[in-house]
């Protein structure tokens, strides 16, 4: 569990007096007496964008071996238990030389790797637990895609080529002769990843995917070695909202909170090294079905894994108990370093208190996170606490939009109950309740923030739209 500290956000109110502080040392802080800068996110450790050669590693590539002739997708297996004397914490890939790592937690990493035909070079690298790096590579050629097969009968009967379903969705497919070969198996993948197969002439399968253009692959295998393809073009339309809502008639909703105009931002100086973001409306790669054709981007470059914090105040309201958290997510090709998403909504009550609901996408952990006041309200001391429901937003699908609802309420005690996560419509249950009321000297207000730590260092490119935020 990484002993996280969240950092109270300190927004731009319009309140006669604003003299909050945020941080202190990572088991307390106490409330400064002058206006506070922005809050800080609590320390995540670094890695690498790049690898460096050290000495003493056995770091192993078990597949491919090198000079290698492979298809493609193929699988790369690598592990390491020990690099320069250090525990391997965790190993990272990159095909090509890219500057982007693909990093897996632990001491093996096993996944399917895409290319096209040629030659190509899979970097892997091994980070130890004090920071050591150590990296080995594979050489591989991948084989030219064969030419189509001819005297097949399969057939994708459903979904149709072309055609927009729901999540998730029915494969149907069906085959009985492949290059003149009986029929043995069908199997079937998504966007080039790995092939699920059944044995038999035909499948029926429910395929879960995020909202997007998505290409289903099939292929049926004859008893003789014959392989035979058919492939639909489909796009996954936005799910409805989750079906029995918990936002009661009579809720106060403020909409379209991302097409407020006074959006703030500023580094979150317990993340890492540095980060800067500009945020602005624009026309985003995929508008949503129901958008005006218009999304907050967020652009955020980041060295040490700093992570970058931008925030923005919807309102004045001491007196809920209840909060709806309702908002879409663009996740483009730069998501795979990003470490953390944080969602955070900050109250202040009517004796001038602060309640702080916490949440986030804990890419280190894979949990969804939230926080709780450790200490007291005057002697805080705020932390990050992981939950059972598993999140990495680097498994997310890219080029998505992705919804993402948070229930949570408070009672006059000063506990926050977590009560549900939603994400593309499924749920998982958090149902905890932590002390979370701290006493920061802010002005009245309803804030919002939206933070994104890098891992590593690079820049990254995520979308905003329709963030509502209901409360009763």
């Amino acid at each position: 569990m990484n002993p996280l500290r969240i950092c109270l956000l300190a927004a731009m109110i319009a309140a006669p007096a604003v003299i909050a502080g945020c941080g202190g040392g990572p088991a307390s802080s106490t409330a400064a007496s002058t206006a506070p800068s922005q809050p800080s996110q609590p320390s995540q450790p670094s890695q690498p964008s790049q690898p460096s050669q050290t000495a003493s590693s056995n770091l192993v590539i078990g597949s491919p071996a090198s000079g290698a002739s492979v298809a493609s997708p193929f699988t790369l297996a690598a592990s390491a238990t020990s690099c320069d004397g250090q525990p391997v914490a965790s190993i990272g890939y990159v095909l090509d030389g890219g500057t982007t790592y693909t990093i897996a937690n632990g001491t093996s990493l096993s996944v399917q790797v895409a290319a096209t035909a040629g030659t190509h070079t899979v970097n892997v690298v091994a980070y130890g637990s004090n920071g050591a790096t150590c990296n080995a590579s594979a050489t591989v050629t991948v084989a030219a895609l064969p030419p189509a097969p001819t005297g097949s009968d399969l057939t994708i009967t459903s979904p149709a080529s072309g055609a927009s379903v729901a999540s998730p969705f029915t494969l149907a497919a069906s085959a009985t002769t492949c290059d003149g070969q009986p029929v043995a198996s069908i199997g079937y993948a998504l966007d080039g990843g790995s092939y699920t197969a059944s044995t038999g002439t035909s499948i029926s399968a429910q395929i879960t995917a995020a909202a997007g253009a998505h290409t289903v692959s099939v292929q049926a295998n004859g008893t003789g070695g014959a392989t035979c393809s058919a492939s639909a073009a489909i796009t996954v339309t936005i799910p409805p909202a989750v079906s029995s809502s918990p936002v009661p008639a009579n809720a106060i909703s403020v909409n379209n909170i991302e097409a407020l105009s006074n959006w703030k931002s500023n580094h979150d100086p317990a993340t890492g090294a540095t980060s800067s973001g500009v945020t602005a409306m624009v026309s985003p790669p995929a508008p949503l079905n129901s958008s005006s054709g218009m999304a907050r981007q967020f652009n955020t470059t980041f060295s040490g894994s700093g992570g970058e914090i931008y925030y923005v105040s919807f309102g004045a309201d001491t007196a809920p108990m209840n909060f709806f958290w309702d908002g879409w997510v663009y996740l483009t090709g730069s998501a795979g370093n990003i470490a953390n998403l944080e969602l955070d909504m900050n109250q202040v009550i009517s004796n001038g208190d602060t309640i702080i609901y916490g949440f986030q996408c804990d890419g280190y952990s894979g949990t969804w996170d939230y926080t709780e006041n450790a200490g007291t309200v005057i002697d805080h001391s705020a932390h990050w606490l992981h939950s059972n429901a598993p999140c990495d937003v680097r498994s997310w699908t890219q080029n998505a939009w992705h919804h993402i609802q948070i229930s949570y309420s408070r009672d006059n005690s000063g506990n926050v109950t977590y009560h549900s996560v939603w994400l593309d419509g499924n749920q998982s249950q958090i149902d905890q309740t932590v002390p979370s009321e701290f006493y920061l000297g802010w002005g009245t207000t309803l804030l919002t923030n939206f933070q994104i730590d890098g891992l590593g260092s690079g820049s990254n490119t995520v979308y905003l739209d329709n963030l509502t935020i209901s409360r009763w």
